[in-house]
């Protein structure tokens, strides 16, 4: 959507449509330029992204909470939900990526629904209906599996063969993929002056790049439990896009639906993705054209049937409200600034509000008196528990957070409010607590 953003920006005669364009000359000289600009943006911002990972910048994914990664890939699969439903339902549909994008494209399908393919939206019910019950089979099952089901791969073959044999495209006027074209494309020079143009959009595809492929990283690499490294991301994502970008592509990042789609069918290790850049390899250079007939609708219900793990993590809200009140506000003003705002500004403004709870947390800490817990040599908040001791004549006071100016006036009242149960408990003339407060101040 960034890139997008940048071609149509920079690109002249970008906002013509080429249907109206006076030749077919000038078609082919406008999808070069953007073509260009597309590979240009996308080799500049893999060179920003591998000079971070060089200069060790990896680092400010620690602000990447877990709370604040959950919201922001819920909402990105939100997003990828909105933008697949122009394919199922088969609308013309602008592209948008400015702040409130998602619900402008929700107005445009909502304003074209009575334009809706109905072939495209059977099928798509169809494919949907059939995944998620094979899918709900592999996750009952999977002790008795020998491998998960592949229904996606069986899914793709036989709605390919159906839309072939019954001529769908023909009879039901449904969109298809269409005419592919064999081998690769020859490799480009980029342009220096889109990328004087361009650096700063750049830098921002670069961040967000990383920051979505990082977030879903930690998705995965909190349920299996393995480390990743956020300087290693970096450089991988830059020589990533840098190669692409030399071969007319466009800068990546990591696709939430496709990491789903692998996730959910068994792949764990990096031998899932090399044999899934084999099987593309010999698609674009061998068998692509047996991919024409096929649907865009079934790869649209393909992608949603996958995003069932993201948006799981709404059940995240009641969890955190138990454990931590200021982690499910993160969780939802995350989520809240990403579908509001977009990706790119709502990460920003989500690390932003992050920052800004830690302030609260240190000057308003969840100040404790402690207590022995069942006679034994653990002490916990006396309130939590209802089996505890405390020594006659002592309280034993927990701060969590460090005392500074923000806090110190809230410190000392936790403190004196101790000091008074304490002096209330020993039957002690609750006026001795005003030479106390004087002492404590």
């Amino acid at each position: 959507m960034m890139v997008g953003v940048v071609v149509t920006r920079v690109a002249s005669g970008s906002d013509t449509s080429p249907a109206l364009s006076s030749s077919s000359a000038e078609n082919d000289s406008m999808i070069e330029e953007k073509v260009m600009v597309a590979a240009s943006v996308t080799v500049l911002s893999g060179i920003i992204q591998l000079l971070l990972g060089v200069l060790q910048i990896g680092f400010v994914v620690i602000y990447l909470s877990e709370s604040l990664i959950s919201g922001f890939t819920t909402a990105a699969a939100i997003h990828v939900l909105v933008s697949q439903l122009k394919f199922m339902l088969q609308l013309t549909v602008p592209a948008h990526s400015d702040p409130f994008s998602i619900f402008k494209v929700l107005e445009s399908v909502f304003s074209q629904i009575q334009k809706t393919n109905i072939a495209d939206l059977v099928t798509s019910v169809i494919i949907l209906v059939v995944v998620f019950v094979v899918k709900e089979i592999n996750q009952r099952y999977r002790s008795k599996l020998p491998v998960p089901i592949p229904i996606e791969l069986i899914m793709t073959v036989i709605a390919t063969g159906i839309s072939y044999g019954c001529n769908f495209e023909q009879r039901f006027g449904v969109a298809v993929v269409g005419n592919m074209s064999l081998g690769f494309q020859p490799p480009i020079t980029p342009s220096v002056e889109v990328f004087q143009d361009t650096i700063g959009d750049c830098f921002g595809i670069a961040i967000v790049g990383f920051a979505v492929a990082f977030s879903v990283a930690s998705v995965y690499s909190l349920k299996y439990d393995y480390p990743i490294d956020g300087n290693q991301e970096l450089i991988a994502l830059g020589v990533s896009n840098i190669f692409t970008g030399a071969f007319k592509g466009f800068a990546g990042s990591t696709a939430l639906s496709r990491s789903g789609v692998q996730e959910s069918t068994g792949g764990k290790t990096q031998v899932a993705g090399l044999l899934s850049a084999v099987i593309v390899l010999i698609v674009i250079v061998a068998i692509g054209f047996l991919l024409q007939p096929l649907q865009k609708s079934v790869l649209a219900a393909l992608a949603l049937g996958n995003l069932k793990g993201m948006l799981m993590q709404f059940a995240e809200i009641g969890r955190l409200w138990k454990k931590d009140k200021y982690d499910c506000l993160i969780w939802i003003m995350t989520f809240i600034f990403a579908i509001v705002l977009g990706l790119g500004l709502g990460l920003a403004a989500s690390v932003a509000f992050q920052l800004l709870t830690i302030v609260f947390r240190t000057q308003f800490p969840k100040c404790s008196t402690l207590a022995n817990v069942g006679r034994s040599n653990i002490y916990k908040n006396k309130k939590n528990y209802a089996d505890v001791y405390e020594p006659e004549g002592v309280k034993i006071f927990r701060c969590p957070s460090p005392i500074y100016f923000a806090n110190i006036g809230f410190f000392k009242q936790k403190l004196i409010d101790a000091m008074i149960s304490l002096t209330n408990l020993l039957g002690v003339n609750s006026l001795m607590t005003k030479s106390q407060t004087q002492y404590f101040s």
